[in-house]
């Protein structure tokens, strides 16, 4: 008896890839019988009928294999989901780094004086400075020439529609200032160095002298922003005044640099008194006097501390260098000398 009970235990493990059982055996019956009793689990495709003499009678229905394999194929598929939406946010992450190890360029760790890392992409810290503020805010170049003059009725009559659209919203109005301010240094240090490609001559430091004047004016620009947000149509102003004045000026200094100077020299004039009335109305209380942009802090090496304020006073000391260095190079052309001839003011901040 207990040959057959074992022989039917291994038939039905053979017949069946997926089987499990518990069996009770029971003593007592007639001529010392003994009773055997199954109860498999099989798995969800597989059914089976017990027999009166212990046997089995196995009936499969659906192939559990097949069930197993597609069940395999639904993890493996939600795992390959889950890996590749943990790799777009590894990649969304270090989306400042993604550049190509082929070429092996990567950003050095860059960090402040105080070991902090550095949080700007914009600029870095050996670009940083504090300002001059001991320049003389009140010097103006008195128009004597023809040249000068028209130089200096074109900047006033410039300033007449500025005055009209912005009325005393400063904030605003230091946003198109800049980013008219931030083209002649371009367009000049672009049409120098190109003039020095044509000519095979160096250009006495005038090309990096006006682009970082450009530079600095760009960074105006950003710290303003973080200040005044634009509405849609000031934008368009802008892009509109751009426009405009990039092609004029590119046009104008090709024809005549001196004039071209002088008139960037007097606009510049404008815009430390715009700036100076900026403080006064900051000093009023008819602007709050808010905390700086973190990125005027680190980029003019101000305190932690600083306010809008401190901002405005080294932005117009800012503008009030480039007075001067834009009424040098008209002088010089003046004169009639090349920039070349006579070293620029690298670094007159």
């Amino acid at each position: 008896m207990n040959r057959i009970v074992i022989r039917s235990f291994v038939r039905g493990l053979v017949n069946s890839r997926s089987f499990g059982s518990v069996a009770g055996v029971a003593g007592g019956g007639s001529g010392g019988g003994m009773k055997v009793t199954f109860a498999a689990v099989a798995s969800p495709g597989t059914r089976y009928q017990p027999m009166v003499d212990g046997g089995f009678q196995w009936r499969r229905l659906l192939s559990s294999s097949t069930a197993v394999a597609e069940e395999q194929g639904k993890v493996k598929l939600e795992q390959g989901i889950k890996d590749i939406e943990n790799q777009e946010k590894k990649e969304k992450e270090t989306e400042n780094a993604l550049v190509s190890s082929y070429w092996g360029i990567y950003r050095p760790k860059i960090t402040r004086e105080d070991g902090s890392e550095w949080p700007w992409n914009c600029f870095m810290p050996w670009e940083t400075y504090r300002a001059d503020l001991s320049i003389d805010l009140g010097k103006h170049h008195e128009p004597k020439t023809f040249l000068d003059k028209v130089a200096y009725r074109v900047v006033k009559l410039l300033r007449i529609p500025t005055d009209i659209f912005f009325q005393r919203r400063y904030g605003c109005r230091a946003v198109m200032l800049e980013t008219v301010a931030a083209v002649p240094g371009m367009v000049g240090g672009m049409l120098l160095h190109l003039k020095s490609l044509r000519k095979f001559q160096h250009s006495g430091v005038w090309i990096k002298a006006l682009l970082e004047e450009a530079e600095n004016e760009r960074m105006h620009l950003m710290t303003m922003i973080e200040l005044v947000q634009p509405k849609w149509y000031e934008r368009l102003l802008v892009i509109t005044v751009q426009g405009v004045f990039f092609n004029a000026f590119f046009v104008l200094y090709l024809m005549s640099p001196k004039l071209a100077h002088r008139i960037v020299g007097y606009l510049e004039e404008e815009a430390i008194h715009s700036y100076t009335e900026y403080l006064k109305d900051i000093d009023e209380g008819k602007i709050e006097n808010v905390p700086a942009p973190a990125i005027a802090i680190d980029y003019w090496r101000l305190p932690k501390d600083a306010r809008l304020k401190d901002v405005i006073t080294v932005i117009r000391a800012d503008e009030a260098h480039h007075r001067d260095v834009n009424h040098f190079a008209s002088d010089i052309h003046f004169q009639g000398k090349e920039l070349r001839e006579s070293a620029a003011p690298l670094g007159y901040h």
